[in-house]
């Protein structure tokens, strides 16, 4: 959506028909609870005026949201959404698992910086993370 600037709609049902459970450049991708990946995007797009600023403040200073590569800013906006408004979900299972989707896309310390920015969020939010 940010890069080719397609609907929420057109997003979704790319990623219904295309990528959830099938093959992709020779990876084979796991079903996936199509409803819930319609939950994470729909409240990035719906929140995102909270929580892009909330990114923000989690970055090192200089390095706004903005800046940062169009995969790991759709990384960082989702966990950020699960961390301060879906609080079913535990905080450390959130930072986790977004964690673990950084490695799947990236090689170098891509991960440690989602797992600093993440763990900020969940700090100033309030969250417990024992």
């Amino acid at each position: 959506m940010d890069i080719g600037r397609a609907t929420l709609e057109d997003t979704l049902a790319q990623f219904g028909a295309f990528h959830l459970g099938r093959e992709v450049e020779g990876e084979q991708y796991l079903p996936a609870d199509a409803d819930f990946f319609r939950q994470i995007v729909t409240g990035v797009t719906k929140h995102q005026l909270e929580i892009d600023p909330s990114v923000d403040k989690a970055l090192n200073e200089g390095w706004p949201i903005e800046r940062v590569d169009a995969t790991l800013r759709a990384i960082l906006r989702a966990a950020a959404f699960e961390l301060l408004r879906r609080k079913d979900i535990p905080p450390r299972v959130v930072i986790t698992e977004y964690v673990d989707v950084a490695r799947a896309f990236y090689e170098d310390d891509a991960s440690g910086l989602v797992n600093a920015a993440l763990d900020s969020i969940a700090r100033s939010s309030g969250a417990d993370l024992n």
